[in-house]
Formats: structure tokens, sequence, C-alpha cells
């Protein structure tokens, strides 16, 4: 009786041995579409520090993506669809995908990883206490718009005027158009093209090509990101030197970007996500910016275009593509 009383007590213990690891759920709401190169790097850059931090996909923890394409009415249906299966913490790619979290669940944790102003989009109350249930990682600061200026004006010094699209309907929009005006010189005559509508920038191109000595920069945004094939296209046929925030347009043909590494954020939110299902709270994690930011430079794209990019300039650069 005594062995058969030991042996029932010990039952307990062992069947608690053998249950399986619990599997954390996690969310991702893409802005990119699900055959878009970038997009799946982001994810899987982000799937493979989660790994290198112990959480496997499959195994303890499980991953659900969402691809929006940058399409507001799937960045609500699929931001609904994510949160009504409770996971424990939702990565989102941009301002709009946040927004679209946030609006449907005050309370599951959020982190970002492509936010340009999440202060001035309402997203966080601060970027040391941001408050609520979102955090993460931002793409870059408003003083970078300023540099496209500089850049273009060092690659194509005969530029007089410059095209600046940019989405004013977001306040990230307002703000790096309000940058470039900031340092733009008196003898420099910017003309704003919204990043709305397809037929409406190829229109207004047309009309801002009538006149000579014309650059064009593309600021960072929902639509560019989901049309970079598209823009650089268009600075081809109107022979317009332009510059662009991020390395994705130089490698369809554009001509230079400045910008973060575009990957990093992803990597880094993964370890957000880890310390949030080790029990930190998302409010207690600060915003954080970039560190490094990277100059590529399109030789081929400047020889089409008839321009001499400086010596300097070119030694400056991260990569040139030739």
């Amino acid at each position: 009786m005594a062995a058969i009383g030991g042996a029932a007590a010990m039952w307990p213990l062992s069947a608690r041995a053998q249950q399986p690891e619990r599997v954390r759920r996690i969310g991702v709401l893409s802005n990119l579409s699900e055959t878009d190169q970038a997009g799946q790097q982001f994810v899987a850059a982000f799937s493979k520090r989660l790994q290198e931090l112990g959480w496997v996909n499959g195994r303890n923890v499980g991953i659900d993506v969402r691809w929006a394409a940058g399409d507001d009415a799937l960045h609500h249906t699929y931001a609904t669809e994510l949160v009504a299966q409770a996971p424990d913490v939702i990565l989102a790619s941009t301002t709009a995908a946040v927004l679209a979290l946030k609006r449907v669940t005050p309370i599951i944790p959020i982190v970002f990883a492509g936010v340009i102003d999440p202060v001035g989009s309402g997203l966080v109350t601060s970027l040391a206490r941001p408050g609520g249930n979102a955090t993460g990682f931002v793409q870059f600061e408003y003083a970078i718009a300023a540099k496209w200026l500089d850049l273009i004006r060092e690659i194509a010094p005969g530029v007089s005027r410059v095209a600046v699209l940019r989405d004013a309907a977001i306040a990230s929009g307002i703000g790096q158009f309000a940058a470039v005006q900031t340092v733009a010189p008196v003898n420099i005559e910017l003309s704003a093209i919204g990043l709305r509508d397809t037929t409406e920038i190829e229109q207004s191109l047309a009309a801002f090509t009538r006149a000579s000595n014309g650059g064009m920069i593309v600021t960072a945004a929902l639509y560019t990101v989901n049309h970079s094939d598209l823009l650089v296209a268009l600075a081809a046929r109107h022979k317009l030197p332009a510059v662009y925030p991020f390395r994705r347009f130089v490698n369809d043909g554009g001509l230079a970007s400045y910008g973060p590494d575009a990957v990093d954020p992803y990597r880094q939110a993964a370890g957000y996500v880890d310390r949030i299902l080790k029990g930190e709270k998302v409010s207690d994690l600060p915003v954080q910016a970039p560190t490094k930011y990277e100059l590529v430079i399109n030789l081929k794209t400047a020889k089409a275009l008839g321009l001499g990019v400086p010596t300097t300039l070119l030694a400056r650069a991260d990569e040139v593509i030739e």
C-alpha cells in the first residue's frame, strides 16, 4: 500500500514533466504584398532572430502573417482577423498597420518596425515612454529628408526644380516635405506631388517635366514602397535625376538612395517580442531610432541620364551599382 501511495504521489509531477511546451502566438501585419521580395526578407529576418532567441516557429511559437499590400481596407480586415486569434503579440510594419490594429485592440502588445513618426501619428505618447500597447523601431528621423535634397544637388548640380512626391494625408508625409523645405535654398523651386493615385502622379510629373532642369525626391510612404518599380520607371521616362529613401529603389534601377537598413528594424523587433513574451510590458520599452544610414548609387542609371557622379560622393557610398 505504501509503495502504491508513493507512486500515486509521483503521477502529477511526471505528467507535468511530459506536457508539451506552451505554444505562444505571434501575428504579423505587413504593408507589402506576399510576392514582394523585400517583404519576405523582412519576415525572414524577424523569424530568424526569434529562432536565435529560442522561439522556433512550429515548436514553441506560431507565426501568422497577413499581407495588406498597401490597401487600407485590407489593413483593417487583416487586423481584425489577427486580433480575433488572440495572439500574445503582433508585429506591424508601418503606421497604417499599427493604426488598423489599435482600432481593434487597446490591449494586445504591438511592436512596429517601419513607422516614421509614431508620436506625430498618435501611436505613442513619447519615444522614451510610449504608453499604451505599441512600441518599436522607427525607420528614420525627419532630418534625413534634408539629406535627399543635398544629395540630388551634388549628383545633378544643374537641377533648379525638384518634384517632391509625398503623402499629405499622413503626418510623416507632411513632416518629410517640411524637412526638405527647411533646407531648400532660394534658387531651388519645390513642387509637391501627392502619393495617392497613380494616374494623378503620372499627370503631375508630365506637367512638371514640361520645364527643364528638374529633379525628383521620393519620400517614404505606403504608396512608394508598394510601387517602387513604377516610380523608378517614371523617373527614367522623364529623365529625372531622382533620390529615394530606401535601397530597394536603386536595386530596381533608381539613381540613388539614402536611408537606413530596412531589414535591421525587423531583427530588433524580434528582440522586443522576445522580451514581451518573457513578461516585460510593452509600455516600458522605448521607441528606438536607427543609428546607421547607407548611401547607394547606381552608376548605370547615372550614365543613362548623362550624369557624372563626383568621385568624392562615390567614395562616401556604402554601395555602388555598376
